[in-house]
């Protein structure tokens, strides 16, 4: 928590994850996106912002926060998922709609504790197999990685009617993305980096090709169980036309979101 004493403001600043190689997600630094909080007494602070006790896992304290889209710290259904998606497309799309003197932070619609990566991330959790199945932790960028590995290896193939060419060629930008964030120089954990691959998504206008080639991916049945949303065809199809709406905007990414990878 920070409080600016000149303007009165207190910001917040979630984390609840560990640093260190080999610790969480790998990630040796996070990027923390401020939330501005309402005025409210000392005491209401306190009980706002109190760390966690340090016997919990901060793990466990991202995952509450990760799926609190409606504002309790409980798993969200799958209508819930949805809803947070569309206000998530729909934040970024009033912000374009105002006077550009009038817009606030689009950093805090993407990557903000209600924006449009964490709103990517729960699709992306709901019906992921657990640990307990796979025997270790296992993060969204694991399967990122193996569908990359499997689109390297299908492309190999040789076929040249017309909407076999445009699968190729979505699967390659895919594929280039995902080695640019991977071989950046900087310790970016696994989380950090499906932040970034959304981001670049997003920017690019490339979400709506991306989805369907991971929502068709033959790995999904192995990673996901079988309600998951990504297993869920109406669900993708209108994933991607909520996605689809940010097609025509103009998004310009701050250095701090993309640290130095170059794509």
């Amino acid at each position: 928590m920070v409080r600016n004493e000149i303007t009165g403001h207190t910001y917040k600043f979630p984390c609840g994850r560990w640093l260190g190689k080999g610790v969480d997600d790998g990630s040796l630094e996070r990027i923390l996106i401020g939330e501005l909080l309402p005025s409210s007494s000392e005491e209401d602070l306190g009980k706002q912002c109190r760390t966690p006790p340090q016997q919990k896992s901060p793990t466990m304290a991202r995952k509450l926060s990760i799926t609190s889209l409606t504002g309790k710290n409980i798993k969200p259904n799958a209508g819930q998922i949805q809803e947070g998606i569309g206000e998530a497309v729909n934040n970024i799309v009033k912000h374009f709609h105002k006077p550009e003197k009038e817009r606030g932070s689009l950093t805090v619609l993407l990557c903000g504790e209600n924006g449009l990566v964490m709103a990517l991330e729960q699709v992306f959790h709901h019906g992921f197999k657990s640990a307990r199945i796979f025997h270790k932790n296992v993060f969204i960028w694991d399967f990122i990685e193996k569908a990359v590995a499997y689109f390297e290896m299908t492309d190999q193939i040789e076929d040249n009617e017309d909407n076999v060419l445009l699968q190729k060629s979505s699967r390659k930008t895919f594929c280039h993305y995902v080695s640019a964030i991977n071989t950046a120089p900087r310790n970016i954990g696994k989380d950090g980096k499906f932040q970034i691959l959304v981001c670049f998504g997003t920017r690019d206008h490339l979400l709506a090709q991306w989805i369907p080639l991971l929502a068709e991916c033959p790995l999904l049945s192995r990673m996901y169980e079988e309600n998951a949303l990504l297993r869920d065809r109406m669900m993708v199809n209108s994933l991607i036309r909520v996605l689809q709406a940010l097609q025509d905007f103009n998004i310009v990414l701050e250095g701090s979101l993309i640290k130095g990878v170059d794509v």
